[in-house]
């Protein structure tokens, strides 16, 4: 007998009846939860189809790159068709419409943010910054949006903490010290993170979030698939997009309260990678941000191996509960496998605990939200199999998706608009220029200086070299008058002599000669 389910809900599998998920309560979040192997991917699959024939886009991330099947009809298999006829289903090949993205722009249209829309908390957690760097980042923002400069790419960033660095005195006094060692530990970071290939994400064109809340021409919403089997090896960079992600959502839209069906469904695949090491400011960020975004009208699904991976103060707030199998081989597991068994709503018909352990690939425990978005009571289900291709798609099959993709073009181009890093440049150049100007200034005073020295000892030397001056010759007549004063002066002084002698000596001569 066919399975009937109403308008306003979407099919997850059988149990006692059929499973289903209300759309008007999708928006309450939800868990996928269970060990690798047991059918996570699939499910996730499953719902995500679902959204999208009920109209609601989807943001998934894919991992491991086998989601991406959900682009191409499904070929069912004998044990797939088998599950089909179990469940009184008629399967029929079918795919939503999907459109791929890739930080990296290697397998999807790149997706990307600014600096300045990233801001000061996220980026602090994304370079594992410690308090006085991130005071010192946020002084380096606050900074940036008072004097007009734009943080867009990372090299607006690294020109503004040297801007900072260079000004760091009359900052200081300011907003607080500023260390030049501070600065080049944010800097080393800053270039860890580019080597990791971050610059790829930061820039323009910005991704614009009407472009992943779209419908298609029969009222679909579009599948879009993050490709996220590179970015996971950078986890700080995935989890960080995602909160930025959803961050920006609860900025953007407008308050809905509880729609007929969700705006977005975001489904986050290992979830744990978010929640890793967060801070404590950034862990109530996010639970800030679940909380509030239903009211937005986005759902959120986690899927991670354990709900313990999940903070409680997140956890209590996932309406939609999938648990595939847990397995319970150490003390660690055996409190998992406890705490997830005591989330549910008891069925009598079952022991929880022991029901988690034994499930099969497929099979998982559901419990969602009524009308009153109170949780059912929780049911051992058989998860319907999808119409989508599992495994992934060929290269060449994700080139033609991506080549026919409705923003094809949009984001493919780096924009590098002028912006920080070029304000500060242009500002350098200038500086340099009017120094180099103040130089030349100097130097060309400093030469017209010697110049005229140069010119007053000329022109006092020639001053005195045209002044008259008396000879040393002596004229004949001259010389004459010389000679003759220099011999009369001569015989009167022998003359004068001579009687003075005689005056002295003539008593003895005159009686020598009488």
């Amino acid at each position: 007998m066919p399975l009937s389910i109403g308008e306003n809900e979407i099919l997850v599998g059988l149990g006692e009846g059929p499973v289903t998920q209300r759309l008007d309560r999708s928006n309450r979040h939800g868990v996928v939860a269970g060990a690798t192997g047991t059918g996570k991917t699939v499910t996730l699959q499953i719902l995500a189809q679902a959204f999208s024939d009920a109209g609601v886009p989807v943001f998934a991330a894919d991992v491991k790159g086998d989601l991406s099947g959900v682009a191409m009809p499904g070929t069912p298999n004998e044990k797939m068709q088998a599950r089909a006829d179990q469940m009184g289903l008629v399967l029929s090949p079918a795919a939503p419409p999907v459109v791929f993205w890739d930080l990296f722009g290697q397998k999807g249209h790149p997706i990307r943010t600014t600096i300045s829309e990233m801001g000061p908390l996220l980026l602090s957690r994304l370079l594992e910054l410690n308090d006085v760097q991130e005071g010192v980042l946020t002084i380096v923002f606050h900074v940036a949006d008072q004097d007009g400069l734009l943080l867009l790419d990372l090299k607006d960033l690294q020109a503004a903490l040297k801007y900072v660095a260079d000004h760091a005195d009359e900052i200081g006094t300011q907003y607080g010290n500023v260390s030049a060692a501070t600065v080049g530990a944010i800097q080393r970071k800053l270039l860890t993170l580019q080597t990791q290939g971050a610059d790829h994400f930061f820039g323009e064109p910005a991704l614009d979030l009407s472009d992943i809340m779209r419908t298609d021409a029969a009222g679909r919403g579009y599948v879009n698939l993050l490709a996220a089997d590179r970015l996971i090896q950078s986890p700080k960079l995935y989890s960080t997009f995602l909160l930025w992600l959803l961050s920006e959502l609860f900025e953007v839209l407008p308050e809905v309260g509880d729609p007929e069906k969700p705006k977005l469904v975001f489904f986050f695949d290992e979830a744990h990678l978010l929640f890793n090491d967060a801070p404590k400011p950034l862990l109530e960020k996010i639970e800030q941000v679940v909380r509030l975004i239903r009211s937005k009208g986005v759902g959120i699904y986690f899927v991670t191996q354990n709900p313990a991976d999940i903070p409680d103060g997140v956890l209590g707030q996932l309406g939609a509960r999938v648990q595939h199998a847990l397995r319970a081989y150490t003390p660690a597991d055996q409190k998992g496998l406890k705490a997830a068994a005591q989330s549910f709503r008891v069925n009598p018909n079952f022991d929880t605990a022991e029901t988690i352990q034994a499930l099969g690939v497929g099979e998982a425990l559901v419990s969602t939200l009524d009308e009153k978005g109170a949780p059912h009571v929780v049911q051992k289900t058989l998860i319907r199999p999808p119409a989508s291709r599992l495994g992934p798609l060929l290269p060449a099959e994700r080139a033609a998706l991506q080549a026919q993709s409705p923003v094809a073009g949009v984001y493919d181009a780096t924009v590098d608009r002028d912006s920080a890093y070029e304000i500060l440049q242009g500002r350098a150049k200038k500086a340099q220029a009017a120094a180099d100007d103040a130089r030349e200034q100097a130097e060309e005073d400093k030469r017209e200086a010697a110049e005229a020295k140069v010119r007053e000892r000329e022109e006092a030397q020639r001053a005195r070299e045209s002044r008259p001056r008396a000879s040393s010759r002596q004229t004949m007549t001259e010389a004459f008058a010389t000679t003759l004063v220099r011999t009369v002066a001569s015989t009167a002084g022998r003359e004068l002599m001579r009687g003075l002698l005689g005056g002295l000596l003539g008593g003895s001569t005159s009686r020598r000669r009488r």
